[in-house]
Order: C-alpha cells, then sequence, then structure tokens
C-alpha cells in the first residue's frame, strides 16, 4: 500500500507540502493537468539528445556530481523529510545513504552492463559478425511513493540516467518537497545540462495519468497492486511498457538453530521502523516451537521500548494517512474476533495516524491481518512444529516481493524455497542496501527489476545487428532463386550436424 496514482484524476489546483506533525504549509506546488505534463515531456524529450550524446563517461560524472550535491545539502533534505513524513532525521540521513550509493553504483557500472556485446553465429551465419547493442528508450516516467519519498524514487531514476534516457518524476502529493528538492540537486550539480532532463510532475491523480498519456516511452511505478492494475489498463492502450512494484506481505522464518536475539532485532527493525510503512518490511512471523517462547519474548522487550511520536528520541513517527490507521484497527478487531493473541493489547493502541507496536500471535491464517498489507506498525506471529510449515505458510498470500529467515545452518536451503523476488538471510531488508542486487518481486508483488544490472537493463531496449562480412559460395539461402547446389549443401551440413549418422 503505498502512494502512487489514485483511482480517478481530481481537479485540484495546487498540492501542498505540509509538516505532518503541525499541518504548517511549507511549499505549495502546482495540480499539473494532463496537457501540463505533456509538456513537460516534451521538453524532457527535447534533452535526450544532449545527454545521449555525452556517453557513459560523461554521465557518471553528472550522475556522481548529482550524488555530492545531495550529500552537501543534506542537512535540508533530511529536515524535509522528517517534516513532511514524520520518520525520524537519523531514519531519514540512512535512507540518504541508501539512495547515493545507489546513485554511484549505476552511474559506474552502466558501462559495463550497456556497451555493445559481440555474439558468435553458428556456423550457417559463419559469415556474418553480429552485435547486441543497448538504446535508451527516451523518456522514462516514475510514479514514485511518500514512504520512502528519496531512495524509492532515486533507484529507477538513477538506472533509467545512466542508460541515456530522461525523467521526469511524479512523486506523492504527500511528500512533493522531498521530489522537488530530488530534481532541483541534479539541476544545481549539472547547470549546463537542458533543466528538463530529470523533470518534476505535481500533483495527484491527474497528474499521474498525463503522464501515461503524454505519453512516456517506459514507466516505472511504485505503489498498490489495486493501482498498478489501473496503469496498466491505462498503459495498454499505447503499449507502454512498465516495471511495477506492488507492496508486500513479506515473511520472516526463525528456524530452531537460528539466533533468537539477533532475530528479534530483525523483526522489531523490519517490522516497525518507518512505522510499518516499508514494503519490504516484516509483516507475518513464522518461529519454530522449539524457539517461539524465547523469540516472543525477546521481542517483546524491544517493543516494550519504542516512543512514537516526531520529537527527537522517538523511534518511529505517525503513519501518513489516516485512512492506514483505520485499516490496523479494523485488521487488529477481527484477528482478535477470530481467536488471535495480542501480548501487547490490541486496537486501543491506535490513536488516528499513530499506532503503538502491536503484535498478533496465532491469528487465522486467513485473515486479513496476514493475508493484506496492513503498511501500519504491526506484525503476525506464528508458531511452527517445522520449517517446511513454515514455508508453506509463508507462500500462503498472492504477493511475493522479500523475506527473511534466520537459521545458522538452513539458510540457503529455506531461502531458495520461498516465492519471492528477494530473500535475506540473518538480517532483513539488506538486500535493498546492496545496489549490485535486483529488486523486485512476482505475483501480486509486481514485475520487473530495479537496482543491479538487471536494473540498468530495465531501462534500456535491445537492438541486434548484423553484419555480412563475405559470401560463401552455395551456402546463401536467403535468395529467392537459389543455386540447386545450395539446397545439397545446406542439407549436407545439417545432417552432420545434427542427424543420427552425423553424430555417431
Amino acid at each position: 500500500m503505498s502512494a502512487g496514482l489514485a483511482a480517478a484524476p481530481t481537479a485540484l489546483t495546487h498540492v501542498d507540502s505540509r509538516d505532518i506533525a503541525t499541518g504548517e504549509v511549507m511549499a505549495t506546488y502546482a495540480a499539473m493537468d494532463a496537457d501540463a505534463v505533456a509538456d513537460v515531456v516534451r521538453r524532457a524529450r527535447s534533452a535526450t539528445a544532449v545527454w545521449g550524446r555525452l556517453g557513459f563517461d560523461q554521465r557518471r560524472m553528472r550522475l556522481e556530481a548529482w550524488a555530492t550535491d545531495l550529500v552537501d545539502h543534506s542537512e535540508e533534505l533530511v529536515t524535509l523529510i522528517h517534516r513532511e513524513s514524520g520518520k525520524p532525521e537519523a531514519d531519514a540521513y540512512l535512507e540518504l545513504v541508501i539512495a547515493v550509493e545507489h546513485i554511484r553504483w549505476a552511474a559506474r557500472n552502466a558501462k559495463r552492463v550497456l556497451r555493445s556485446r559481440r555474439i558468435r553465429p553458428t556456423v550457417l551465419m559463419a559469415n556474418y559478425a553480429g552485435v547486441i547493442d543497448r538504446e535508451p528508450f527516451g523518456v522514462v516516467g516514475v510514479i514514485s511513493p511518500w514512504n520512502y519519498p528519496l531512495f524509492a524514487p532515486v533507484a529507477p531514476i538513477a538506472s533509467a540516467l545512466a542508460a541515456g534516457n530522461a525523467v521526469v518524476l511524479k512523486p506523492s502529493e504527500h511528500t512533493t518537497g522531498v521530489g522537488a528538492e530530488l530534481v532541483a540537486a541534479f539541476a544545481r550539480a549539472n547547470a549546463d545540462l537542458p533543466g528538463q532532463l530529470l523533470a518534476l510532475a505535481t500533483g495527484s491523480a491527474a497528474a499521474g495519468a498525463g503522464l501515461i498519456a503524454a505519453p512516456v516511452d517506459k514507466l516505472a511505478f511504485t505503489g498498490s497492486p489495486r493501482t498498478g492494475r489501473l496503469i496498466l489498463e491505462a498503459c495498454a492502450k499505447t503499449l507502454t511498457p512498465t516495471v511495477m512494484e506492488c507492496g508486500g506481505k513479506d515473511a520472516l522464518i526463525v528456524a530452531p538453530d537460528a539466533d533468537v536475539e539477533q532475530a528479534a532485532d530483525g523483526a522489531a527493525w523490519g517490522g516497525f521502523s518507518n512505522a510499518g510503512q516499508t514494503c519490504v518490511g516484516v509483516e507475518r512471523i513464522y518461529v519454530h516451537r522449539d524457539v517461539a517462547e524465547a523469540f516472543i519474548a525477546a521481542l517483546k522487550r524491544r517493543l516494550s521500548r519504542v516512543q512514537i511520536g516526531t520529537d527527537v528520541g522517538s523511534t518511529y513517527g505517525p503513519m501518513m494517512l489516516a485512512r492506514q490507521g483505520e485499516t490496523m484497527r479494523a485488521q487488529v478487531q477481527a484477528a482478535i474476533q477470530g481467536g488471535a493473541g495480542a501480548p501487547l493489547g490490541g486496537a486501543e493502541r491506535v490513536h488516528g495516524q499513530f499506532g503503538e507496536p502491536i503484535l498478533l500471535v496465532d491469528a487465522d491464517e486467513s485473515s486479513q491481518a496476514v493475508q493484506e498489507e496492513t503498511f501500519g506498525p504491526m506484525v503476525t506471529v506464528r508458531t511452527v512444529s517445522s520449517v517446511e510449515e513454515a514455508i508453506r505458510l509463508a507462500n500462503g498470500t498472492p504477493f511475493g516481493l522479500g523475506a527473511a529467515v534466520y537459521s545458522r545452518r538452513e539458510g540457503r536451503r529455506i531461502a531458495s524455497a520461498l516465492r519471492c523476488g528477494m530473500v535475506s538471510i540473518n538480517s532483513v531488508i539488506a538486500f535493498v542496501s546492496i545496489p549490485a542486487l535486483p529488486f523486485g518481486g512476482v505475483g501480486e508483488s509486481g514485475f520487473g527489476r530495479i537496482h543491479g544490472d538487471e536494473g540498468l537493463r530495465t531501462f534500456s531496449r535491445t537492438k541486434s545487428v548484423s553484419t555480412k562480412l563475405y559470401d560463401i559460395p552455395a551456402m546463401n539461402g536467403m535468395l529467392l532463386f537459389r543455386p540447386r547446389i545450395t539446397l545439397w549443401a545446406l542439407k549436407k551440413m545439417t545432417n552432420l550436424r545434427f542427424g543420427r549418422t552425423g553424430r555417431r
């Protein structure tokens, strides 16, 4: 449940960047309609020729200058993230660190991954040379969420720019200020480049719809499965290719040989940092009965020290939207009515957009608390009799984004059995911080990959080039009028290579 394109366009004239704690308006941005967004896309398209002529080495320098600018302005940027989203400034800085690492990785690896590559033809085409080229799409649209307003857009933007594309970013209307500063940083660091190479489209649903209708040449979306389907329907009209990250209901498995204290640390961070508003965060925990009591006790100890709020020293801040608190409250109430235990307390721990940590123990696996994304500070914990049962239950939702496993000896075996796109062993969410690892899911969690080599390839198209070097007499079958000897020669060669006689 990440922010993105809503179900239908609105008639807003502007969107405000607000301090989530005080409601203070910090800045106001235009709520662009389809025509305004189309103009942004047109200007971005005009910038692609300049960017493409720079080549990989020059683009690397420009991207690294962008990362430097973000770090040089980190104090202001971290404060802005804190004020718009409510997350602690330390967590906002961690988001910045991961973001600039991804920018640098994309900048430094694009040439290796995307340069032209020669291939070796088969015997039949031995007189030809083959080359695989990677070319930019043109203009890439990025619709990004509010839960990680800096890092979430940076990953696809960095790969798309490194591949030679221009990019139009449509940030969430709830964190427009962070998106605007991200774009401004690139312009500051590269004042001699066209200003619309990395461009901004502001607003809510109408701006997102306008980005698709413009059209862009590829779209990267992070958000809910429901919104993802709407976007896919819209993109189908122009056959615009997409990469979709649509959330998750990630599981953590605690095996009987796990380090229980480490597992509790991981569960606490993965489930409750950023108020549980992490698409690859921990939402379901399956713990072996041999260590269940010790694990639950260790997790409760950690959560008992949590302080919620937006003041210095707070562990995490509010949920972004009031409806998230309502969803969390409803899931908790239904799960408890269905027989779940709540050792820390139930729905009374949800106070509007603030939620104290909630543990639901042995909730029914068919309940909404287990099957549907919560996007709040709540996890379910179920005791299992075997690792195999844990794997089966972990694979028991339509989602398949990330997962985590704690085991001293069986981590790789368990990880290989999980239906998901990413797994951390003896940690949680670590794959996000390793830029070379592809990021993406299966099932309701979407398709396509960002980050890593695959992420760079995601934002480039393949062009195959064949060049005839010389003629081979009697072997050219691609003639409307062939000499008779050609078919004889082709049959002879094929039988020698593939026939039973030739293989003896």
